[in-house]
C-alpha cells in the first residue's frame, strides 16, 4: 500500500511539473496553428522541399507535426495526393522530428540545452530525406491510406481560437496523467521489489553498445517505450537517484531523440498504407550508429586530454 501511495504521489508531482510546461505551449502553438503564422510558416518552408523529393504542400504536414504532434501531421497527410515513396520520406522525417516545443522544454527539465536537441532530431529528419531521396528509385505509385483519422479543426474568431487551444492543452494534460501515473507507479514498484539492478543488468550489452553506463537503463527504456513527453518523469527522477552523469545523460537522450516511443509512434503511421517495420529499423539502427558514434568520439577526446594532462601534473609535482 505503501508502495502505490509513493507512485502515486510521485505521477502527480510528475504531472504537474510536466503539466506547467506542457499547457502553456500547446495552448499556444495550437492557436498559432489556426492563424496565418502557420501559412507563413509553410511558405518559408516550401522552396527547400524539392531538394527532399516533396512538393511544396508537404511543408504543412511538417510544419504541423513539428509545433504540434504526429496526429496532426497524419491528418494533413491524408488530404493529399502523395505517392508511397513521399509518404515514407514525410513519415521518417516526422519520426525523427516532432512535437519539438514541448518535447525540447522536456529535455531543457532534464537538464540537456535545447540546441543540441534541436540540432540532431532536425539534422536527421533533413539527411535521412534526402538519402531516401537519392537512394530509392521506387515508390512512385500513388499512396493507397487506410483508416483516416479526424485531422485539425479549422477554427474561427479570437475567442473560439483561445477556447479550442484550452480544451486541445487540458487534453493534454489528462492524456500525459494517464500514461505518467502508471508509468510511475511501476517503477516504484520495480524499486521497492528490488527489480531494478535485475533490469540493469539484462540492459548491459545495449548500453555497451551505446557507450553508455548501465545505470542509464531506466532512462533508456521509459524514453524508448513511452517517449520524450510522457517518459520525462521516470528520465528526471532516474538521472538523481541513479546517478547517471551529464556525458551519459546527453549520449542516451541522443539515442532517443532518434528513436523514442517505439510502439506508438510506428504505429501511427499504419493509416498512411507504408511498410511499419523500414521505418522501425531506420530510426533504430540510425539511434545505435549515431549514439556510438558520439561516444566513441566523446571517449577519444577524453582520453587524449586526459594524456595531456597527466605530464603536466607530473612536471608540477616535480617542483
Amino acid at each position: 500500500m505503501q508502495t502505490l501511495k509513493k507512485g502515486l504521489l510521485a505521477g502527480l508531482a510528475t504531472t504537474w511539473k510536466l503539466g506547467k510546461i506542457i499547457f502553456p505551449i500547446t495552448l499556444i502553438v495550437t492557436m498559432l496553428s489556426q492563424t496565418v503564422v502557420m501559412d507563413w510558416l509553410t511558405r518559408v518552408l516550401s522552396p527547400m522541399m524539392g531538394l527532399i523529393g516533396l512538393p511544396g504542400e508537404a511543408a504543412i504536414p511538417l510544419v504541423l507535426g513539428n509545433v504540434l504532434n504526429l496526429y496532426a501531421a497524419i491528418g494533413a497527410m491524408l488530404t493529399m495526393d502523395l505517392s508511397v515513396k513521399q509518404v515514407f520520406i514525410l513519415a521518417v522525417m516526422l519520426s525523427f522530428s516532432h512535437n519539438l516545443f514541448v518535447e525540447s522544454a522536456v529535455a531543457k527539465q532534464v537538464g540537456l540545452r535545447i540546441s543540441v536537441v534541436l540540432a540532431v532530431r532536425i539534422g536527421l529528419a533533413l539527411v535521412s530525406a534526402w538519402v531516401i531521396h537519392l537512394v530509392w528509385q521506387g515508390g512512385s505509385e500513388q499512396a493507397s491510406y487506410g483508416f483516416v483519422p479526424a485531422g485539425p479543426e479549422n477554427v474561427t474568431g479570437t475567442a473560439d481560437i483561445f477556447f479550442y487551444g484550452v480544451e486541445a492543452a487540458f487534453i493534454g494534460i489528462l492524456q500525459l496523467a494517464a500514461i505518467v501515473i502508471p508509468i510511475m507507479l511501476f517503477v516504484q514498484v520495480m524499486k521497492d521489489l528490488a527489480w531494478l539492478p535485475v533490469f540493469s543488468r539484462w540492459m548491459t550489452p545495449f548500453t555497451k553498445l551505446l557507450g553508455v553506463k548501465p545505470n542509464t537503463s531506466t532512462t533508456l527504456a521509459s524514453g524508448l517505450l513511452f517517449g520524450l513527453a510522457y517518459g520525462a518523469g521516470v528520465m528526471i527522477q532516474a538521472a538523481k537517484e541513479d546517478g547517471v552523469s551529464k556525458k551519459d545523460l546527453y549520449l542516451v537522450f541522443i539515442f532517443l531523440v532518434a528513436c523514442h516511443a517505439v510502439i506508438e509512434d510506428t504505429l501511427i503511421f499504419a493509416p498512411l498504407g507504408i511498410p511499419l517495420w523500414p521505418l522501425l529499423l531506420v530510426r533504430l539502427v540510425t539511434a545505435i550508429l549515431l549514439t556510438a558514434a558520439v561516444a566513441f568520439i566523446w571517449n577519444r577526446l577524453e582520453q587524449k586530454e586526459q594524456e595531456e594532462e597527466e605530464p603536466a601534473a607530473a612536471a608540477s609535482s616535480d617542483r
